[in-house]
């Protein structure tokens, strides 16, 4: 189901709509950070840096600080979360037509996610409670778009448990992801650790038997990663075991076509750190 869910939510971030939007609140859409803070951090409220560096966890907190909490200096949280609702609705109306928006299925599909959704534990899981918080859209389009997004912070929150766990520090966390293959060290570079950084978390995880000199897992740090993995999974099924398998096999049979034409789309890059794809 996350995978079905996760580029239905993240496409948002990638969508000339919603660049369209934060430049419409006066953010410098030169680049794609300033935007993206805000626009991911507006249901913490005003919240400063280290609570976005802590909510976000792989970002370096000197990067989190260059944006945050200069974001709200620029729009309010509350005028943000409705540029990225309307970001929302522009993207899916481009992506998906106002056909399958209109239908009775993409209303199902809706409903389904929104049950699940609500069914999500929400302690420990501050970015799940703070989307949790806010009010439901009308358009069964945006109730997706926002129940995939609680989702897929409900198991993000739940993920960040899963690597304390481990012992995996913020850093830590993406060097063990890029030595197991799951994305090129270049591509973990846009959160913002330095190379001294990086090094050194290499360095530790290697006095941990985790990592090879060259910085490819060892077998106890693939090991490691799969129960990382295997926990985020576990802490996560908690929606899904509310809605019930014959409800979520039905969510998962009309999510088909939208996340065909939103993997197909090109907006999500080839290769990124959420292990998603395109085709």
């Amino acid at each position: 189901m996350w995978h079905l869910l996760e580029p239905l939510h993240a496409v948002l971030y990638y969508a000339p709509e919603a660049v369209d939007e934060a430049a419409s609140l006066g953010y410098d859409v030169s680049e794609r950070w300033p935007g993206y803070f805000a626009l991911r951090a507006a249901a913490l409220g005003p919240a400063g840096a280290e609570r976005v560096a802590s909510a976000f966890y792989s970002f370096s907190p000197a990067m989190v600080g260059r944006y945050v909490p200069a974001a709200w200096e620029v729009a309010a949280p509350a005028d943000v979360l409705a540029a990225r609702l309307r970001a929302a609705d522009r993207t899916y109306r481009a992506l998906l037509g106002d056909d399958v928006l209109a239908s009775p299925e993409l209303a199902e599909a809706a409903a389904l996610a929104r049950r699940a959704a609500e069914a999500a534990p929400l302690a420990a899981r501050p970015l799940a409670a703070a989307h949790a918080e806010l009010p439901w859209a009308e358009a069964p389009h945006l109730v997706l778009w926002q129940a995939a997004t609680l989702l897929r912070e409900q198991r993000g929150d739940g993920h960040l448990i899963a690597l304390a766990a481990a012992g995996l520090d913020p850093v830590e966390s993406l060097v063990s992801f890029a030595a197991v293959g799951a994305a090129a060290e270049e591509t973990f570079a846009s959160r913002g650790w330095s190379p001294a950084e990086w090094s050194a978390a290499r360095a530790r995880l290697a006095a941990r038997g985790l990592v090879h000199a060259d910085g490819t897992a060892t077998d106890a740090g693939r090991a490691l990663r799969a129960e990382v993995e295997r926990r985020t999974d576990e802490l996560a099924a908690a929606p899904w075991a509310a809605l019930g398998p014959e409800a979520t096999d039905r969510l998962a049979d009309l999510l088909g076509g939208p996340w065909l034409t939103v993997i197909a789309s090109g907006l999500l890059p080839s290769e990124n750190t959420l292990g998603i794809g395109r085709i």
